[in-house]
Order: structure tokens, then C-alpha cells, then sequence
């Protein structure tokens, strides 16, 4: 019998390396049309806002926590996305939040800005599992916690995405059969 203690300490523990791993193996197949959204969620009474960068193919590339939803968060967020990808992306899609148009200005100058309500659905829906999570676990206890849960969740997550819909089962199965294997030896090499 496992505790849910011991799940957590063991997330602790081991996550973070598994989600490094996880991240430099994944590097090239990275998309150049970054989707940007951020979504609001409370913790102990205070609003703070989860910044989200998803790629076409649905893959979070970063996300991050700050209590504030100004030019300078999103700035931040940029930044951040810049360091880690090591390239600008060719298109931003983002809502119709100003931010990001100022912090576009600033940091990315030669990329395109698309803003509508209508083409950031899949940012938007990225934010899907963290709602799910933030439900069964009785909310977030801590912004520092949120960050440290979502940095190790969405890049073990992005090793199974796999778009169901638009490929054949004989090729799915081979693409599942590769992902579980990449895990393996993630897995193998911190247990080692």
C-alpha cells in the first residue's frame, strides 16, 4: 500500500530530473508558433496568474507563477521562453491582453503578433489538466508550490501527448511505444 505522502515526496525527489531529462531530449521538436495565456488562481485569498506558452502541437514550452498580469510579467515570461528555446518563434498568438503587445515590442521585435479572443483556444485548453489537478488536490497551498508542480507536470505530460485523432492506431502505438520507452530510460538512469 502507497500513500499519497509518499507519491509526494517521491514527485519531490525525482521529478525534477525526470522533467530536465525530459526537456533536452525534446528540444528540436519544438514548434515556431508559440501560443500565450494566462489564467487566473487563487491562493490563500490572493490572485496570482499562471502564465502559459504552448507550441502548435499542443507542448507547454514554459510556464510560470507571478502575482501580477501587467507589461512586466509578461516580459518575464518572454524571457524566460527566449532562455529555454534558444529561438524566437515565427508567430505569437496571444488574447487580447495589452501585455503583451508592450512586452512584444520590447523583447521580440521581429516576430508576428496575432491577438484574438478566438485563435489562443489552445492555450487555453492547456490550462485544462492544472484545473483538474488544482480541484482533486483542494487548491494550491503555495505560488512557490504551483510553480514547482507545474514545471515538473506539463513536460512529463508533454512526452505522452500524442494527437489520438489525426494519426493511424499502427503508427499511434509505435509513437506510445517510443514515448514509454524515452520514459524507461529516464526513469533508469535516475534510479541507477
Amino acid at each position: 500500500m502507497v500513500s499519497h505522502q509518499t507519491v509526494r515526496l517521491w514527485a519531490e525527489k525525482f521529478g525534477r530530473h525526470f522533467a530536465n531529462n525530459i526537456r533536452k531530449r525534446s528540444a528540436g521538436r519544438l514548434g515556431d508558433k508559440w501560443y500565450l495565456d494566462e489564467v487566473v488562481i487563487t491562493i490563500g485569498g490572493k490572485k496570482h496568474w499562471l502564465w502559459r506558452a504552448v507550441d502548435q502541437h499542443g507542448f507547454v514550452l514554459d510556464v510560470l507563477v507571478q502575482s501580477r498580469r501587467d507589461a512586466r510579467a509578461a516580459k518575464r515570461l518572454m524571457r524566460k521562453l527566449l532562455k529555454g528555446q534558444a529561438s524566437a518563434p515565427r508567430v505569437m498568438i496571444t488574447d487580447k491582453l495589452r501585455s503583451y503587445g508592450a512586452a512584444k515590442r520590447e523583447i521580440m521585435h521581429g516576430v508576428e503578433h496575432r491577438s484574438h479572443k478566438g485563435l489562443n483556444n489552445r492555450a487555453e485548453n492547456s490550462h485544462q489538466p492544472i484545473r483538474r489537478r488544482e480541484r482533486i488536490m483542494k487548491r494550491f497551498k503555495s505560488a512557490r508550490q504551483l510553480q514547482r508542480f507545474v514545471s515538473i507536470h506539463d513536460p512529463i505530460a508533454n512526452l505522452f501527448q500524442i494527437p489520438r485523432h489525426e494519426i493511424p492506431s499502427p503508427h499511434y502505438r509505435e509513437l506510445r511505444g517510443a514515448a514509454m520507452q524515452m520514459w524507461s530510460e529516464i526513469a533508469h538512469l535516475q534510479a541507477a
